[in-house]
């Protein structure tokens, strides 16, 4: 079993705290079944793949991936990077992998490439992301958060304490409110992916029950070029949103 990275030195009061969604892409990642697809997905033949964590919170996914990327990817010449719109959460996250990959008995870590404080993928080039990993906000909510007001939270010194609150509140929701059927920025992101993915690329979408993932499949499936959804982690209660799952989309 490969170690999960630490965070104890995250602000959790401020940035999205590791829990079983967290770990369930751990466990997912690092599964037999998941690594050798990604050994034959990316054989050390061809050029080096770029790995995206979108909303990265504490760095814990990214950092995980980071520190065993020859054993997860079969390869060490790996490339990560993170995005978030929480700036504190960017910061977590640099501080995570960067200290996963010094602690990591592999001496063949990935090449970390940093954080970007920006919305979902938007910040990076079309078709550059080979591996793509997200663990949404999917709690359902009437709303979602303004998006719209980020900068107003920006860390400085000044703030008030009742100021102080809000912000750490409006950071948090960003990390768990999910509108609709918590699906809302789910599917922002979905509408993104067959311009973000390379040709190669795969992208793990985790969703709970409320999200209806096997609809989700099914959309996915009748998008041009022919792509492939399947599950292939999942987690928690039987029955309710509550039960996760994991799906790894592809064009085969």
């Amino acid at each position: 079993m490969l170690p999960t990275p630490s965070t104890s030195h995250v602000n959790y009061n401020r940035v999205y705290e590791p829990a079983e969604d967290s770990y369930l892409l751990l466990d997912t990642l690092s599964a037999s079944s998941e690594t050798t697809f990604l050994h034959a997905r990316f054989p050390p033949i061809t050029s080096s793949p770029l790995v995206l964590e979108v909303g990265t919170g504490s760095g814990v996914v990214l950092a995980f991936l980071a520190a065993n990327a020859q054993r997860i990817f079969g390869r060490s010449d790996v490339a990560t990077i993170g995005t978030d719109v929480n700036d504190f959460a960017c910061k977590a996250t640099r501080d995570t992998v960067n200290l996963a990959i010094t602690e990591s008995d592999d001496d063949h870590a990935s090449l970390f490439c940093g954080t970007i404080n920006g919305d979902l993928a938007s910040a990076l080039k079309p078709q550059i992301i080979d591996v793509l990993v997200f663990n949404p906000p999917y709690v359902p909510t009437e709303s979602l958060p303004n998006g719209t007001n980020h900068h107003d939270f920006a860390d400085r010194d000044d703030f008030a304490s009742d100021e102080a609150f809000e912000r750490d509140s409006h950071l948090l929701a960003l990390s768990y409110a999910g509108g609709i059927d918590g699906i809302e920025t789910t599917n922002r992101l979905l509408e993104q992916l067959p311009e973000a993915l390379s040709e190669r690329g795969v992208a793990y979408i985790l969703l709970c029950a409320q999200n209806r993932p096997e609809a989700v499949k099914e959309r996915i499936r009748s998008w041009p070029a022919g792509w492939s959804a399947v599950t292939v982690g999942s987690s928690g209660k039987q029955a309710g949103w509550e039960r996760l799952s994991i799906l790894r989309i592809w064009r085969p």
